[in-house]
């Protein structure tokens, strides 16, 4: 029997939905969308000081987020932490 081509090996991330696709990650400024739902914050030390840490996961996707509001850096905004 031979394998689908195709098919994505077991160990690949899911892709992300079209709407977290969208995000401007590293990019303090830039929106999320609406099936983000916050589960909590954390405070880190930076360079700069203290900043917020925002975890987020995607409802569509699954695909989780953290929000950097780090005032001092502008690009600290989204990244993903696991996608789906």
């Amino acid at each position: 029997m031979t394998q689908d081509p195709r098919a994505k090996p077991d160990n690949t991330p899911a892709p992300l939905c079209d709407s977290c696709a969208g995000i401007q990650q590293n990019w303090r400024r830039a929106k999320g969308h609406v099936e983000l739902q916050q589960h909590g914050n954390r405070k880190e030390e930076r360079a700069s000081g203290q900043v917020t840490v925002t975890r987020y996961q995607c409802d569509r996707c699954g695909t989780i987020w953290d929000y950097e509001n780090d005032k001092q850096n502008l690009h600290a905004g989204w990244s993903v932490v696991k996608q789906g």
